[in-house]
């Protein structure tokens, strides 16, 4: 399975903003960004113009970088978005937002996305009572996502569940604290996605 292996803190440096894949550490001085807010490269520093198509390009890659998706299927979600009723841009980012490790991750049982995918593929995670270990899958509406009953006693769990827990749930899920779960009531209102992304260029991206 092919997956980003380079240093993450170097994609936040490129898109110029933090892309919050590192956890806690992001939020400290020990911040990629903060300690050198250029891109990265010999010529990372250097001004350039940027064209419409590279406007768009930095929208796609920026969200791309966001959710921790290849390029493959992150065009295959936009084709989805294409066939479904409705504005293109925010079907796009509501497919991206049902992905079991976002909603992990959106849950509070992650410190980043990153970690989020790497716990579910591990296995902690069921679905409706099942267990899923494909960060990619996708829940729908009236789905219920909760740790495993062997996985609450991990110690790693208590310290994620204890640093993350300060991070406001989003009104599309119902958030059991009690239980580690929560249920889909709806997907997400593009107001409700708190991401600076701009999905109008993506889609104009895709459309040339």
């Amino acid at each position: 399975m092919a997956r980003y292996t380079d240093s993450v803190c170097r994609l936040c440096r490129r898109e110029g903003r933090k892309l919050f894949l590192k956890g806690e550490r992001c939020y400290t001085d020990k911040c990629a960004v903060v300690r050198r807010a250029y891109a990265p490269g010999q010529h990372g520093q250097g001004r350039k113009k940027v064209s419409e198509y590279g406007t768009q390009l930095r929208a796609k890659q920026m969200t791309r970088r966001y959710y921790g998706v290849l390029e493959g299927q992150f065009q295959k979600y936009f084709e989805m978005a294409e066939r479904r009723s409705g504005v293109t841009g925010e079907n796009f980012l509501r497919i991206l937002e049902s992905r079991l490790d976002n909603v992990v991750y959106r849950m509070g049982l992650a410190s980043s996305r990153p970690e989020a995918r790497q716990l579910v593929r591990h296995g902690h995670f069921d679905v409706n009572g099942r267990r899923v270990n494909i960060p990619s899958f996708l829940v729908s509406e009236g789905d219920v996502i909760s740790l495993r009953s062997k996985s609450r006693e991990n110690e790693k769990f208590k310290m994620i569940v204890e640093s993350a827990g300060g991070r406001p749930v989003p009104t599309w899920l119902d958030y059991d604290a009690n239980k580690l779960e929560a249920k889909v009531v709806r997907l997400p209102n593009r107001d409700e996605i708190d991401l600076e992304v701009e999905e109008t260029l993506i889609v104009e991206y895709y459309s040339k």
